[in-house]
């Protein structure tokens, strides 16, 4: 998918009269681009003990790595993790604001989001869905979500969407007044939806997703924020297509990042 492509999916979204607010309970991803393989991981490995030999296969993308299947589990399992950094892959993610800052707590990644300071913004936001689990129970470090009632999740949506109606109005009033975009935006809630591209590398991805996806049977469980974990699910949904043999190493191994 092209930039122009995952932009356009980003404008399907806003409504045609672009003052007028709308709210999702999803967060998109699409993959960009990527020059990621398993092969990428064997002629990195190989390197250490076969030196300028590498450089015949480092340029084949038809290179069979099933038949190293045992060096990349070797490699995962022992925690050799360059090789896993030699490849790249940038998302596009459409997510709101309060899901970036928790991205840009992973400082293994590149990132560029879109800027309220040199464009108004859209007024899209997010509204959890019915599903989403509301209610806290248990203390600090050991605690889970569970479903709210009917009444609760009634709540939470009717005041989200006045909350960010109003927001909204206060934003465009003074944006109509002449007042700077970048101090308009101050009046703008954490779930008003931004859009940026995060490039990284299958070890960083790992790392991301080891902290932010909830699976059983985990070396080191974690307790992500479920919004959080439906983007991270979506580029893991991509990575496994492209590196299938490191993302299978990377399951069997505990879900730990080398």
């Amino acid at each position: 998918m092209t930039d122009y492509d995952a932009a356009h999916r980003y404008r399907e979204h806003v409504p045609d009269d672009s003052k007028t607010p709308t709210f999702r309970s999803d967060i998109a991803v699409e993959l960009v681009r990527s020059n990621a393989s398993d092969a990428d991981v064997l002629f990195a490995a190989r390197v250490s003990t076969q030196g300028e030999k590498t450089l015949e296969g480092a340029q084949d993308a038809s290179l069979d790595a099933s038949k190293s299947k045992g060096l990349i589990n070797y490699l995962m399992r022992d925690r050799h993790g360059s090789p896993f950094e030699h490849n790249s892959m940038t998302f596009y993610v459409q997510a709101p604001i309060f899901v970036f800052r928790e991205f840009m707590r992973h400082r293994i990644a590149s990132y560029n989001e879109e800027s309220g300071r040199y464009r108004e913004l859209n007024p899209v936001f997010y509204v959890p869905a019915p599903e989403r689990n509301l209610v806290q129970q248990g203390k600090p470090g050991a605690y889970e979500f569970v479903a709210g009632t009917p009444e609760q999740t009634a709540l939470v949506q009717e005041e989200a969407q006045r909350v960010s109606t109003d927001a909204f109005a206060s934003y465009q009033r003074m944006l109509d007044a002449g007042v700077a975009r970048e101090v308009a935006r101050i009046v703008l809630p954490l779930n008003i939806y931004s859009s940026m591209y995060v490039t990284m590398n299958a070890r960083s991805l790992m790392n991301f997703l080891s902290l932010r996806t909830k699976r059983e049977g985990t070396h080191f469980p974690s307790f992500p924020q479920r919004e959080i974990e439906m983007a991270a699910e979506k580029m893991e949904a991509f990575w496994a297509e492209l590196m299938p043999l490191t993302y299978e190493s990377f399951n069997e191994n505990g879900r730990v990042s080398p």
